[in-house]
């Protein structure tokens, strides 16, 4: 059994209210296990932000915007550019 701790938190009421209605729909069992997997999912890109800071900088640096261009193309990424505004 996974050893858990209590801890209490704010949320913006729109928040908590799409919470409870995810739990509603059944993609969570409870708003903690909702809340739980939201937070695991997070750390979990805290980390790779945090190992491709390191690689970058074992490598020289950020990607150029050509390199950056050049990986998206390479890895299929679809990258939408913002509309302009209308006055």
């Amino acid at each position: 059994m996974t050893t858990t701790e209590k801890i209490a938190i704010s949320l913006p009421i729109a928040v908590a209210q799409r919470v409870r209605r995810g739990v509603k729909r059944g993609l969570a069992p409870s708003v903690s296990a909702y809340v739980t997997r939201a937070l695991e999912e997070q750390t979990k890109l805290d980390e790779l932000s945090e190992l491709l800071a390191e690689m970058l900088s074992e490598t020289g640096g950020p990607l150029t915007k050509k390199e950056r261009d050049a990986a998206d193309r390479e890895l299929g990424v679809s990258v939408k550019k913002p509309r302009a505004r209308k006055q």
